[in-house]
């Protein structure tokens, strides 16, 4: 599936808010959709590769040779998923915004998955 066809895919999540393609080299979204109740999602987008730059920089000074299937943040109204893409995708991960509320989180995390599967870049 192309870019757009797995972010609307990933709309369809229960409880989403917000998705987002994003380049963590350069901190730039190559695609976004949803946002809104509270969540500017090209802030998030830029902010949380800031997480994933460290995620790696820590990996890296333990020298654990690994690699990250999904940074999880939660907050009281929101689950952030952040799903780093394979490394044969270049540097690019998924960030997706969920009303926790309205999430099940493990579903999430495994149709999240599904749609970095079928994606093609």
């Amino acid at each position: 599936m192309n870019l757009d066809t797995a972010l609307k895919e990933a709309m369809t999540i229960d409880g989403a808010i917000g998705i987002a393609a994003v380049d963590y080299e350069s901190g730039m979204s190559l695609g976004m959709l949803g946002g809104g109740q509270g969540i500017d999602l090209e802030i998030a987008a830029a902010g949380n590769t800031e997480v994933v730059r460290a995620k790696a920089r820590t990996l890296a000074s333990l020298d654990i040779d690994d690699i990250v299937e999904d940074i999880l943040i939660t907050l009281g109204k929101q689950y952030h998923l952040i799903r780093p893409l394979a490394a044969s995708r270049g540097s690019l991960f998924l960030y997706l915004a969920l009303d926790r509320s309205r999430a099940n989180l493990a579903l999430a995390r495994h149709n999240l998955r599904r749609i970095e599967n079928e994606l093609e870049i």
